[in-house]
């Protein structure tokens, strides 16, 4: 009885000496904040979000509330409390074919359509459209009271296409909205407001991307930052196959073959990949927007160069 009693001691003085080595080695862990952009946008966008929520690792998702696929990706969201939840600003449609508008309608921001009631197709077309600001504000509110009137808990607000903070007027808008909704904003390449770095795959080559994200979370995350990584996901399908994007060629083959659906696969598995599962909790700690902002101060947003 005595030497069972010694060798329990000794046991539990080894665990509580080890302990706080461990703890304090998963403290040191770089956070890794992955963001999925455009939930909302079709059934397949929404099947990856889900896919990815079924980890239960956190994370966070930006919903298009503009989209016609918005509530199907609400119903999914409200099942996953690991997934934090942002408003992706949206006053461009960029597929061919596969269009959406406003959520306020044509007639109650009409600077903000073409000739049929869409937004414009690009950034480009969007800066020579005429856009007035009432109107991008009466959009832009429109959609985040769509978005807090669905039940989820919205934590942020970023820019679909970078638009909504592209230039100083419309970046004193989307802080003047941040403050007047108390919600956070995302960081963008250009700006961050809660000091993270910033990278994303979606320019990558579907060869390498697998390659260079696994590279990039396992060897090149900021100690002493919060690293945002936007992700770009959906499954198979052939409404995915058929979207031809309007702004980049990149997205399409020479001959015209779209592959966006490729680069969103590849996306969606390298996130579910073991090598990416692995990595979590040894080489990085994920994190989503609310964890992140927990006890911050949102009402006082501070822009930042991202350099």
């Amino acid at each position: 009885m005595k030497n069972i009693l010694i060798r329990y001691l000794f046991l539990l003085i080894i665990v509580v000496l080890i302990r706080p080595a461990t703890a304090q080695t998963a403290d040191k862990l770089p956070q890794l904040l992955i963001r999925l952009d455009d939930i909302g946008m079709n059934h397949s966008v929404n099947m990856a979000a889900e896919k990815m929520a079924k980890t239960g690792l956190p994370f966070s998702v930006s919903l298009q509330f503009a989209c016609p696929w918005y509530q199907e990706a609400v119903e999914i969201l409200k099942r996953y409390p690991n997934v934090s939840v942002g408003v992706h600003l949206t006053l461009t449609s960029e597929w061919k074919n596969y269009r959406w508008g406003p959520v306020t309608g044509r007639t109650a921001v009409p600077s903000l359509v073409d000739e049929v009631g869409y937004f414009p197709h690009s950034t480009s077309s969007f800066a020579k459209s005429g856009y007035k600001m009432d109107e991008v504000e009466t959009e832009l509110s429109a959609q985040i009271e769509r978005a807090l009137a669905s039940g989820l808990k919205i934590t942020y607000i970023d820019p679909h296409m970078g638009i909504a903070l592209s230039t100083p007027e419309l970046r004193a808008l989307t802080e003047k909205l941040a403050h007047k909704y108390k919600l956070a904003i995302s960081t963008l390449s250009s700006v961050t407001y809660f000091g993270e770095t910033y990278m994303e795959m979606w320019g990558e080559p579907i060869a390498t991307k697998k390659k260079v994200f696994l590279n990039y979370v396992s060897t090149k995350l900021n100690p002493d930052k919060p690293n945002l990584v936007v992700i770009h996901t959906a499954t198979p399908s052939p409404e995915m196959d058929a979207l031809v994007d309007m702004n980049s060629s990149m997205m399409n083959a020479k001959d015209g073959k779209p592959l966006t659906s490729l680069h969103r696969q590849t996306e969606l598995n390298m996130l579910l990949s073991p090598e990416f599962r692995a990595m979590e909790g040894k080489k990085f700690k994920m994190i989503n927007y609310a964890q992140l902002l927990a006890g911050k101060d949102i009402s006082v947003l501070k822009a930042v160069d991202n350099k």
